[in-house]
């Protein structure tokens, strides 16, 4: 069993990035073995500073599009992912969406709780 899970999401400008984050920032609220990562500081971090903290903790990659920014910037680390939740897609199965990149409406914390559910499914699974 696992102490903790590392959750690490999108810092993008799209509004699935939003609601990535949101959904981090909810599900780490809620559970007290849960942690988040900061994916500018990772990606700035040209020294390799964060790499024993970004080792670990299994890590949840939460990509707000398909270009799969999280997953890349952890792999150029040297980091393997416990666990990819593409944003995008699971939200084409549902009839809401996030529309704006700096606010959430009704539709968007739709969108939240959506993502944070099937956080919640993958924590379960890896600890």
């Amino acid at each position: 069993m696992v102490e903790k899970i590392a959750l690490a999401p999108c810092n993008g400008m799209s509004s699935n990035g939003l609601v990535s984050r949101v959904a981090v920032g909810d599900c780490r609220n809620a559970n007290d073995n849960v942690i988040s990562i900061c994916m500018g500081s990772t990606s700035a971090d040209i020294e390799g500073k964060n790499n024993d903290m970004l080792k670990k903790y299994p890590i949840v990659a939460v990509n707000g599009c398909p270009n799969g920014c999280v997953n890349k910037i952890l792999e150029n680390k040297g980091i393997d992912v416990a666990g990819t939740l593409a944003v995008n897609e699971v939200l084409e199965h549902y009839s809401v969406s996030a529309k704006d990149p700096f606010r959430l409406d009704d539709e968007a914390e739709e969108c939240v709780e959506i993502i944070v559910e099937k956080l919640n499914k993958m924590i379960r699974e890896i600890i």
